[in-house]
């Protein structure tokens, strides 16, 4: 069967999208915006939220700024509650805010540890609860996870043993979500995203030590975009996919090949 433009066609749905103020988050935005969607930026730096969501509005789409802390599930509760507001339905939602961060293990304070899976685990499954809810009572809608390449393989040089059990865990997690609601109309999956040139790994590209081993260890020799990741995600979400749910697609330039 022949994919026509309907298939990547998202005109009267609406994304809701964690940590889109940037990066990634806000490569997606601006993707899912041209295919037709309506955005909510769901965000923790409000300036940059406020600014995607005027970028997203500027592409003659509606747009809402919602400020949310994803580490605190009351705080996920409220932006459910306050997009569901606004917009009749959530047909996709992008769970994609994250943090990085390299710290021996040995060193590593509890809180550390913490904040960490506090974010990148806790924080996908509060989101995906809340708005999972919304999309099960409907039968339908579709998830896209943020994970990373992080949870299959151990990175090296740098060490971040605490970021990579969080993204082995939004692996599972979704796969898991996957499973128990498909029979429900909902579809749940994954990007992971080898090194993507982003605010959140300037550091990481600036280091002498650790970069040119990334590129090394890469076989396409390079860092990837975030626009790059923001097509996979814009797959997963379309009605391309609609025979795709549990799948962790990996985006790292052959980086988990070797």
């Amino acid at each position: 069967m022949n994919m026509s433009n309907a298939d990547f066609d998202l005109s009267g749905q609406t994304a809701l999208i964690t940590g889109a103020g940037r990066g990634i988050g806000l490569a997606t935005a601006r993707r899912l915006a041209a295919a037709g969607a309506d955005v909510i930026i769901a965000e923790y730096i409000a300036e940059n939220g406020r600014n995607a969501a005027a970028e997203i509005a500027s592409m003659g789409r509606k747009s809402l700024f919602i400020e949310v802390d994803v580490r605190d599930s009351g705080s996920v509760n409220a932006m459910a509650t306050t997009a569901l507001a606004a917009f009749p339905q959530i047909d996709i939602l992008v769970c994609n805010a994250g943090i990085a961060q390299g710290v021996r293990a040995e060193d590593m304070t509890d809180e550390e540890w913490l904040n960490m899976l506090a974010v990148n685990l806790n924080g996908v499954f509060y989101c995906c609860r809340a708005i999972g809810r919304h999309m099960l009572e409907r039968g339908s809608g579709s998830i896209v996870n943020t994970a990373s390449m992080s949870g299959m393989i151990s990175n090296t040089p740098q060490p971040q043993s605490h970021y990579n059990a969080a993204k082995a865990g939004v692996i599972l997690l979704t796969k898991s979500l996957a499973g128990e609601w498909a029979d429900r109309g909902v579809r749940v999956n994954c990007v992971s995203p080898g090194y993507i040139g982003t605010d959140m790994t300037a550091a990481g590209m600036e280091n002498p030590d650790w970069y040119p081993t990334w590129l090394a260890m890469t076989p396409q020799g390079r860092v990837g975009k975030p626009e790059d990741v923001a097509a996979a995600i814009y797959y997963l979400a379309s009605p391309a996919a609609s025979y795709t749910t549990g799948t962790n697609l990996v985006v790292d330039g052959g980086y988990t090949s070797w």
